[in-house]
């Protein structure tokens, strides 16, 4: 059954005109990524960025805990100013009580990115339309999966597989639009979850200042206040002329937005570039039974998907968690494009052979490199002399590192900053 093609859940009415739009928004995703290696740092002031160590001093934080924040560290700032308003601990005096100091860590992608595949594929899962817009956001169309009178509960249920299977947190905003949901991520973070109806886009919006709606950055902003325009009420208010004659064409799109229209559909960024599945067990497992029983389920169910998508690979790979959260991947590439769940199988088992002693909180199996165009497929003779690729701790293997890269020129930056600033 193809995925636009699937059934409405049980007891969910037709629907009603009215999409309903998900946006998931981690919250200060690297430093999420940080805590699930180092569990001692939840509840401390944690900053990413690069420029701290001793004779580095050029660089930027990448993103703040809130815990950092509540000492004026911020996302793209300076890091001599981070470290003005947040000391270091030392590497000598992390353990000890020192008040007023942070953890700093340095950025490491691979890492983060192997989190947000993780992440991601939840996602897909539960949405038959998905924009990937970063490393850490996305949009989902779910009007097909639920309904107004239940999308609370169906919101909630994505945040909750993702900080239980992957261990970050989200923030959700759903809406009848892009551009409220995204406003309503942001209104409860951290782990907030804000749902307008339909019938409330108004009333939700209009008390809002200005620099809260979607596409107002604060350049826009002081100018809205020069003009007396103070919050997206105001701007409802506003002859859409007057906004026109002063921001152009984009006048008339915060004259839509502030009254909650916006009738931009929920575009895919494109095919993945892998397909996963990944189970934890409920504490780290070394029986290496377990482990290959674990593996073999996994596969079948990866194998399934990609034939069901119409979907073939040319790498195959598995991906194995080690306490405290070391993530191990290794991946083997073919000689081409191929459809063999058997194969799929048997390679993620030959890989997870290096881990069969080792202690394992998590598996996961993933097919990347992939191929949706028709053509004939490739011959499985000599598979075996294909190159195998490794990335060990923190890491993933080649080309197998997330579900579709894609970014939103129109959307402001969130509290992330892009690693393009550094």
């Amino acid at each position: 059954m193809a995925e636009g093609d699937r059934p409405r859940l049980p007891g969910v009415p037709e629907e009603d005109g009215n999409r309903i739009v998900l946006h998931v928004d981690m919250d200060c995703f690297y430093a999420s990524c940080e805590r699930l290696r180092e569990p001692e740092l939840r509840g401390e002031p944690v900053v990413v960025g690069m420029g701290y160590e001793p004779g580095d001093d050029v660089g930027a934080v990448a993103t703040a805990s809130y815990e950092a924040r509540e000492y004026g560290v911020e996302s793209a700032q300076a890091i001599t100013t981070a470290l003005e308003r947040l000391p270091r601990r030392s590497a000598a005096s992390e353990d000890s009580d020192l008040d007023d100091a942070g953890y700093y860590r340095t950025v490491d992608m691979n890492f983060y990115e192997s989190v947000s595949a993780d992440v991601k594929e939840i996602l897909h899962e539960c949405a038959d339309v998905v924009r990937e817009v970063s490393i850490d956001e996305a949009y989902l169309d779910v009007t097909d999966r639920t309904a107004w009178d239940v999308a609370d509960g169906f919101a909630r249920h994505v945040k909750n597989r993702i900080e239980r299977e992957v261990g970050v947190v989200a923030s959700v905003g759903v809406a009848p639009n892009m551009s409220t949901a995204k406003v309503a991520s942001d209104r409860d973070k951290p782990d907030g979850l804000v749902v307008v109806h339909p019938d409330e886009l108004r009333e939700f919006l209009a008390p809002l200042d200005v620099e809260e709606i979607h596409g107002v950055g604060p350049v826009t902003a002081r100018e809205l206040r020069d003009m007396d325009v103070h919050t997206a009420g105001d701007i409802a208010e506003t002859d859409p002329r007057t906004l026109e004659a002063a921001f152009d064409s984009r006048g008339r799109e915060l004259y839509d937005r502030a009254r909650g229209e916006d009738d931009r559909e929920v575009t895919p960024t494109g095919d993945p570039k892998s397909l996963s599945r990944e189970s934890a067990f409920a504490e780290a497992v070394t029986d290496a039974d377990r482990k290959r029983q674990q593996v073999r389920t996994l596969a079948s169910a990866v194998a399934d998907r990609a034939r069901r998508n119409g979907a073939m690979y040319r790498t195959i790979g598995i991906k194995a968690v080690t306490p405290p959260y070391n993530v191990n991947t290794r991946a083997r590439s073919l000689p081409g494009p191929v459809d063999e769940p058997e194969l799929v199988e048997r390679v993620a088992l030959d890989l997870l052979g290096e881990f069969s002693d080792a202690p394992v909180r998590k598996v996961g199996v993933r097919v990347s490199n992939l191929s949706f165009a028709a053509g004939d497929q490739t011959s499985l003779d000599g598979w075996d002399g294909a190159s195998e690729h490794a990335a060990t701790t923190d890491g993933v293997a080649g080309d197998d590192t997330s579900e579709a890269s894609g970014s939103d020129a129109g959307d402001e930056p969130s509290g992330q900053a892009s690693l393009t600033d550094f």
